[in-house]
């Protein structure tokens, strides 16, 4: 453990504990919480995801929004990352492509807190190539 020198290091401590108490808190309920699935596979991370995926962390904290953000494996999207799924409770899953983050404050501003679903969605009646290949 760290040495407590100054008041600013308590301080410091002190909100890092908060922060770990919180990240704990939201696990144990996420379906009572937004949550958003960034897809961090080899094309998403050489798109943009991993900075997508840290705007998304730090802007909904800093406008205080419960949601937890976690990263997941390919979804299928190739061709449209970076891709994110928004989950809001009540409400189907929505998945976006091409989400930097001014798309990003975007799907925040409109989706998350006003309810308005914004352009980029991909639909869930979304075939690949090779999906409609194997229909044939």
């Amino acid at each position: 453990m760290a040495k407590v020198k100054t008041l600013e290091d308590l301080k410091k401590m002190r909100d890092q504990l908060q922060s770990r108490l919180t990240l704990r808190e939201k696990s144990d309920h996420p379906e009572r919480m937004v949550q958003i699935k960034v897809s961090m596979a080899t094309c998403g991370i050489a798109s943009g995801a991993k900075e997508t995926m840290n705007y998304l962390i730090e802007e909904l904290d800093n406008r205080s929004i419960d949601a937890v953000v976690t990263q997941t494996g390919c979804m299928g999207y190739c061709h449209s990352e970076p891709t994110i799924e928004v989950h809001i409770p009540g409400f189907d899953p929505v998945v976006y492509g091409h989400v930097d983050t001014k798309k990003a404050d975007e799907i925040i501003t409109k989706h998350i807190i006003g309810g308005e679903l914004v352009d980029g969605i991909i639909p869930v009646s979304y075939t690949t190539a090779n999906e409609d290949d194997n229909e044939n």
